[in-house]
């Protein structure tokens, strides 16, 4: 894996969603130089971030002569349509369509409320302490599991991976999300479809080397 085109990938080793981003660049045979903010410390409020992204969020993925790009899902679409290699979507519409749809069901409809910011108000203004916090982000994980395996489970485009036999952006959020739950001490086994993804997944380099306990930083 060489450096491709100057890319730098600004993310912290815990981040679910830069996670994604590490897990496609993997996959694509590409390198980008990662750039680790301590989200703990409140380094992504730092001006000269904000200044990149104005969120103070990671991922965000630069690329000389360029703006920044943000959010995990912008980057992967970036990625599958730069560099085409090892694509990341079926060919047919269809079929991107139902990756997509999966996708978003953890991207845009669990993984939001589980997140650090929203864990930090709901613990400031509304008295979570720190059980129900935990009570919160498992609810919403566990929902998410629930319905992509209902989905997965019951429709002949589900193969080895979410959609046949190919790694999409689907396979790549859910395992995101699987390391979530497990870290959790989540059973997985009320989820045998994803759980048996998962694990596929898992046996790829791309997936292994992404792992957050080897990314910089890492404790």
């Amino acid at each position: 894996m060489a450096d491709d085109a100057g890319l730098q990938l600004y993310g912290f080793w815990r981040s679910m969603a830069a996670y994604r981003v590490r897990v496609a660049l993997n996959l694509k045979g590409l390198k980008a130089s990662e750039i680790a903010l301590n989200l703990d410390a409140g380094e992504q409020f730092a001006p000269e971030y904000l200044a990149l992204n104005p969120e103070g969020a990671v991922p965000a993925l630069v690329e000389p002569g360029h703006p920044p790009i943000t959010q995990s899902m912008a980057i992967l679409e970036y990625l599958e349509e730069a560099y085409p290699q090892a694509p990341l979507l079926p060919a047919d519409p269809h079929g991107r369509a139902r990756v997509r749809s999966l996708a978003a069901v953890i991207v845009s409809d669990t993984h939001p409320l589980m997140v650090p910011r929203v864990r930090a108000y709901l613990n400031e203004h509304a008295g979570f302490d720190e059980a129900a916090l935990r009570d919160w982000s498992i609810h919403w994980g566990v929902r998410g599991l629930a319905v992509i395996e209902a989905r997965l489970a019951r429709d002949a485009a589900t193969g080895v991976y979410c959609h046949g036999d190919q790694v999409t952006f689907a396979d790549i959020c859910l395992t995101n999300l699987g390391m979530a739950m497990r870290a959790a001490k989540i059973d997985m086994s009320a989820y045998p479809t994803v759980a048996r993804i998962i694990a596929a997944c898992e046996q790829l380099e791309a997936f292994q080397r992404a792992n957050p306990r080897l990314q910089l930083g890492a404790p």
